[in-house]
């Protein structure tokens, strides 16, 4: 930080201090290239060396310096007698030769007009102090140019600043997005290459966890999983075998915490699979009119409820962009959590909202969700109701609803239901439109 605090601040410097002697260089110049413009600005000074000449050429040549100093210290006027031979310069002496006033410089900034006095090779000599310059339009111009030169080199100094930091948004941006892919672009010699290094650090031990987390997931798959199978089997074996109805209880409440478990492991891999986002969406345009009636019938089927699920689709949901699996997933998560606390009804709803904004709704009649876990209930593990004696969930179906509308570029929650009870909503956008 202090490196490129000392690198800003001496570029600064150095360029004002090259700028303010450019401009000063220059001013003197424009202000300096022409005498007779600056003093022709007092035609009174001119008027006054014409009238002071011609009252000497009136007098002897014997009293004209007298009269010049009584002049001088009478009036305050800053006039002198020069002999002829004391004035140098060619284009001065030629311009007195003709009769003429002719100026010249003096190193402290003061200016003199000079007039021979006719008949006598004397000057008169008029000395004023310099008129104080006032910058004009082309003053102005040059001052706008040479500030806007300091902001150019502030601005290329800033450049690839800004360039950089671009870069690491988007890369972040990306790695945000479970991407897991860090790739910044920042060479070493950019002054943001250390903060770079330490998001690539970052980056990759994310990664790395990612993975051991993914490794355990499949672990558990084949560690737990192929033994569940085998005590199924035993417990199928030893429930033929057997004629003692206590044995077959226990032996079917065994087979419910075996059907339990597995249902747990297998929703903790596809939960992993998710988070992992390594899944590319197999996007395609899919008839809502026909594939929601027809899944929210094999839910109704599968579950054996006695409670009433209806299903509502606009007509024109014909050509609905998704990944069809996953929204599948989505729709069967959200109607079984609707099944474990509706009371009476459960009802979808499918419609294209304004601005082509697909719209699925999931609503039931059950107790709701207080407005202080309505956040909460899409995170993982989560679990809202532990009143009930019944294990209802594993508290992962909601994170992998959102975890793949989050795919789909969209957005899920949830409210109060005119029903009484939740209402589950899902939005998104058919990809490649601008929200």
């Amino acid at each position: 930080m202090a490196r490129h605090f000392l690198q800003l601040y001496l570029l600064i410097v150095a360029t004002l201090a090259a700028v303010s002697w450019g401009q000063e260089r220059l001013w003197q110049t424009y202000a300096e290239r022409n005498p007779a413009e600056i003093s022709a600005e007092n035609p009174s000074q001119t008027a006054l060396l014409e009238i002071v000449e011609t009252q000497l050429r009136a007098l002897p040549a014997d009293q004209r310096r007298s009269f010049v100093r009584q002049l001088a210290r009478d009036s305050g006027v800053d006039l002198e007698l020069f002999d002829l031979r004391d004035i140098a310069g060619k284009d001065t002496l030629t311009d007195l030769a003709r009769g003429d006033v002719a100026y010249m410089s003096a190193a402290n900034g003061e200016r003199w007009m000079l007039k021979q006095v006719d008949g006598d090779p004397i000057v008169l000599a008029f000395r004023h102090p310099p008129a104080e310059a006032r910058r004009g339009p082309v003053d102005w111009a040059l001052a706008f140019v040479f500030y806007a030169a300091i902001a150019l080199v502030i601005m290329l100094w800033l450049w690839p600043l800004r360039r950089d930091l671009q870069r690491l948004e988007r890369a972040t941006g990306t790695f945000g997005d479970r991407n897991w892919i860090f790739d910044a672009g920042i060479g070493p010699r950019s002054q943001i290459h250390p903060l770079a290094q330490a998001f690539r650090r970052m980056a990759a031990r994310i990664d790395d966890l990612i993975r051991s987390h993914q490794d355990m997931s499949n672990a558990m798959s084949h560690e737990i999983k192929t033994p569940l199978a085998r005590m199924r089997f035993e417990v199928e074996v030893a429930r033929s075998t057997t004629a003692d109805p206590r044995m077959k209880q226990h032996l079917n409440n065994l087979d419910t915490d075996i059907s339990e478990l597995d249902a747990f492991i297998t929703a903790t891999l596809d939960y992993a699979i998710l988070e992992r986002a390594e899944v590319a969406l197999n996007l395609a345009e899919h008839d809502f009119t026909a594939m929601l009636p027809a899944v929210t019938e094999a839910i109704r089927s599968s579950s054996r409820t006695t409670l009433h699920l209806r299903c509502e689709v606009d007509p024109a949901a014909t050509h609905v962009r998704c990944d069809a699996h996953l929204m599948e997933t989505v729709l069967r998560n959200l109607v079984y959590n609707a099944l474990r606390h509706a009371r009476r009804e459960v009802v979808v709803r499918f419609g294209i909202a304004p601005e082509a904004r697909y719209r699925l709704c999931v609503e039931d009649d059950g107790p709701g969700i207080p407005e202080a876990d309505r956040e909460r209930v899409f995170e993982s593990f989560v679990q809202l109701d532990r009143t009930t004696p019944h294990k209802t969930g594993f508290g992962l179906g909601l994170a992998i609803v959102r975890r793949i509308v989050e795919w789909h570029g969209g957005d899920v929650g949830v409210d109060a239901s005119p029903l009484g009870g939740a209402r589950f909503v899902v939005t998104w956008r058919p990809p490649g439109m601008s929200g």
